[in-house]
């Protein structure tokens, strides 16, 4: 939800290896770690950065500066 909120998209990608929905930035991502540190299994912020990197990509969002 806070991921489609950032990027501003109803939806994920049905297909998202080939069909890009939108972007996040880097900045965007982090302030969404920041929000769901406590709920995250992670060490550190850059644990929990490619957790939810992860996830974004999966929905067929790209990450960008």
């Amino acid at each position: 939800m806070l991921l489609k909120k950032a990027a501003n998209i109803a939806a994920g990608s049905k297909e998202p290896n080939k069909t890009k929905v939108g972007q996040v930035t880097r900045k965007q991502v982090m302030d969404i770690v920041k929000t769901k540190a406590k709920d995250l299994n992670a060490r550190n912020d850059e644990a929990a950065f490619r957790i939810i990197a992860g996830t974004a990509r999966q929905m067929g969002l790209e990450i960008v500066d």
